[in-house]
């Protein structure tokens, strides 16, 4: 789960990380009083959405010469009118996708004099299984880009957990990002912080981007984004709180109050499969057979007719479907319930593309025959190969 980064930036305070002073808006006229609180001589504006590179995107229908997500203001009354601009348009981005999202949400915030930008961020290493810190001198940049161009500039390292951060961390970082001074103690205080933060919130994802140096020479978290583990947030009700649905494909938000592992894609064949292992498999044969997937959908082991019929509407309701397969491999799950949970979903919602079913496993033959006897026009597969072909002629026509 992701946040905003004015939420992020409060558990950053809460933890003690310095960041500037700012506020949070959703309507406009609330812009001209939460500028207003906040003192001059530069107020910046940003556009809240769960995507990078704010500042470089653009709005939809935007006039000539129209600035993007971030923008910089002189004066109070300029930043409500900025704000104003922004609320309620479609922002398009390197990370949204053409589609972009809409800014329901505008974070104000008290500006600050740039001396350098860095970058700093942990993550879990699941390679090692550890908490890791990446960091940079080349701040308010994509790291990809820094990797893939200069990798060298790049310094990352792994947490023993049975020892914990320690100031050697900090001071690894400082040297590493050439801070020097006062400097080296901020990071070594702000490394202990982030490390508490990461690990007492469930994070997965904490970027730092960019971790600057002021012109009075001290560290500030000028931006930052954070992403949780969804599988912690039962224990994390306060970060469950902050959870903006809006910011969520419709499709995956279902899904995830049905306890359905589902991911949309920008292919045109619905996949219906039971196990992770199963469902990329899946997706990797239907590409070799010459079309691309427009889901990754795990039922589970364990689902039930009502969470299949529900697996089932959600394909249907993506207009990008042009046909879908149902593979299972019943160990677990029976291929009856599978059967009867797609039958009371076609009968619910209809079926206007092409349906392959492929079952094997635990009760093989009574899923067949439910689908048989269901007068249903679906198509019948022998094994996974067999199946994604029978799709893929079927969309292709």
């Amino acid at each position: 789960m992701n946040i905003h980064e004015y939420q992020a930036k409060q558990l950053l305070k809460e933890y003690g990380a310095p960041v500037s002073d700012g506020r949070a808006i959703t309507k406009a006229d609330e812009a001209k009083t939460a500028a207003g609180e906040l003192d001059g001589p530069i107020w910046v504006v940003k556009a809240q959405i769960h995507a990078g590179g704010r500042g470089k995107g653009k709005f939809k229908e935007a006039s000539a010469g129209e600035k993007g997500g971030v923008r910089i203001t002189k004066s109070a009354e300029e930043a409500a009118e900025e704000a104003q601009k922004m609320l309620g348009r479609t922002l398009v981005t390197h990370q949204t996708g053409p589609a972009g999202k809409q800014v329901n949400r505008i974070y104000i915030e008290h500006g600050s004099d740039i001396s350098r930008e860095l970058y700093l961020a942990l993550l879990v290493d699941r390679g090692s299984s550890r908490i890791s810190f990446v960091c940079s001198t080349e701040g308010g940049m994509d790291i990809e880009e820094v990797a893939a161009s200069t990798p060298e500039k790049i310094l990352s390292f792994t947490i023993d957990p049975a020892t914990g951060i320690s100031g050697f961390h900090g001071r690894r970082v400082a040297f590493s990002l050439g801070l020097e001074g006062k400097q080296v103690k901020q990071c070594v205080d702000l490394i202990n912080k982030l490390y508490k933060l990461f690990v007492e919130k469930d994070c997965e994802m904490l970027e730092i981007n960019p971790l600057i140096v002021t012109t009075d020479g001290d560290l500030k978290c000028l931006d930052c984004k954070m992403g949780f583990d969804s599988n912690a947030l039962y224990r994390q009700k306060d970060i469950l709180s902050l959870r903006d649905e809006t910011e969520e494909d419709p499709k995956e938000l279902a899904a995830s109050k049905y306890d359905l592992n589902y991911i949309a894609l920008d292919g045109e064949i619905g996949c219906m499969v039971n196990g992770a292992g199963l469902a990329m498999a899946t997706m990797d044969i239907i590409k070799l057979k010459g079309s691309e997937p427009a889901n990754f959908l795990d039922v589970g082991g364990g689902a039930t007719t009502e969470k299949v019929t529900e697996a089932f509407k959600i394909i249907t309701s993506d207009p990008n479907v042009k046909g879908i397969l149902v593979n299972i491999f019943g160990g677990i799950m029976r291929c009856d319930v599978i059967a009867e949970g797609v039958i009371a979903a076609v009968k619910e919602v209809g079926l206007q593309v092409p349906l392959v079913v492929r079952l094997e496993g635990t009760n093989v033959e009574l899923g067949k025959k439910i689908i048989n006897d269901s007068g249903l026009n679906v198509i019948a597969a022998d094994d996974l190969s067999d199946a994604a072909e029978k799709i893929v002629k079927a969309v292709k026509g």
